[in-house]
């Protein structure tokens, strides 16, 4: 509920007539858009290292 109703935005009529597959649909959508969000410690170094401030 928290996650359909807070994070989704979505309204209570929408959260309460999706059914569990639209729920966990949403749900996986957003996990893999946060962890493509930033990129961990070692991509970072790597980007660093390629990319060397002048």
């Amino acid at each position: 509920m928290a996650f359909g109703l807070g994070r989704l935005g979505w309204p209570p009529d929408a959260f309460w007539a999706a059914t569990p597959r639209e729920i966990g649909a949403a749900l996986r959508a957003h996990q893999r858009a946060d962890a493509d969000a930033a990129p961990g410690r070692e991509a970072l170094h790597a980007l660093m290292a390629a990319h060397p401030d002048a």
